[in-house]
């Protein structure tokens, strides 16, 4: 029998305080294995919320590994701003270099939008060897077409400078009329401070000033033309501007020994024209 009781499950737990001396029972309770493990299991998980909760909530999350604190968040800042003032900067000299071709070149400046666009456009955009090889084709196929019929393939279509209209670039008195030699361009005279305006749409490909000329400004138009407006007082543009045929450019009075007057060259297709048989003063 006693054999039997010691081999006998125990299912319920007591704990109890008791005073030593006296053994007067101060504090009791009961509990079963399931129970004891479920208050342990509560208990941990009381203190876990409540030790994540301070990290959470308080300035103690900054202490942790790898927590982005004040510091961080400003450098982080610092550095966005830092990146957004690098792509500025790389998109104005982006600009600037494509104008400063295209100037060159004698064609028209691009716009910031075109410049974004065409970066973007790069940048997005990742075409194979195939798709280019495919893309060529279908341009060779296309411009074969185009020349089948075409009586001046090989040629610009493009207006003579014969049929062009010019705007006047200062209303006055030939002084000195062209000649091909000696003098390949031809003064006109005009009061001091009088208006000089663009022949044709066009860019500003330069502007400044030397002992020789004064004030000058060259102008690249389209089809292979360019102006010179030399002997000015003051130049109303810079280099790199866009024009429309009749803009003000300069103010004529930059000559000291030969008058007022305006120095005028008129060159197409790398020679030296007239300017009185297309242009009348």
């Amino acid at each position: 029998m006693a054999q039997a009781n010691k081999h006998q499950k125990v299912n319920t737990f007591r704990l109890q305080l008791t005073d030593a001396e006296t053994h007067r029972k101060i504090w009791g309770t009961q509990f079963s294995r399931m129970g004891f493990i479920i208050l342990t299991a509560s208990s941990l998980l009381v203190i876990f919320a409540i030790v994540a909760s301070v990290f959470a909530f308080t300035p103690l999350k900054t202490i942790l590994p790898g927590y982005p604190d004040s510091h961080t968040k400003r450098a982080a800042v610092q550095n966005a701003i830092r990146i957004d003032s690098l792509e500025s900067v790389i998109s104005r000299w982006e600009l600037y270099s494509e104008n400063l071709v295209r100037v060159v070149a004698g064609e028209a400046p691009v716009s910031p939008d075109s410049i974004i666009r065409i970066a973007d456009e790069a940048r997005g955009q990742r075409k194979d060897e195939d798709y280019l090889s495919r893309q060529d084709s279908l341009l060779r196929s296309e411009v074969s077409a185009q020349e089948q019929f075409s009586l001046t393939p090989s040629q610009e279509r493009r207006l003579p400078i014969e049929g062009m209209h010019f705007f006047t670039p200062l209303k006055g008195v030939i002084s000195q009329e062209f000649e091909s030699a000696v003098h390949p361009y031809v003064d006109i005279t005009a009061p001091a401070g009088s208006v000089v305006m663009s022949i044709l749409d066009g860019t500003v490909v330069f502007a400044g000033w030397n002992d020789e000329s004064g004030y000058t400004i060259c102008i690249q138009h389209q089809d292979d033309i360019i102006s010179v407006y030399k002997h000015n007082q003051k130049l109303l543009r810079k280099t790199g501007d866009r024009l429309t045929a009749g803009s003000s450019i300069a103010l004529v009075g930059g000559s000291a020994t030969a008058g007022d007057h305006l120095h005028f060259e008129l060159w197409y297709k790398g020679e030296a024209v007239d300017p009185a048989r297309y242009i009348s003063f």
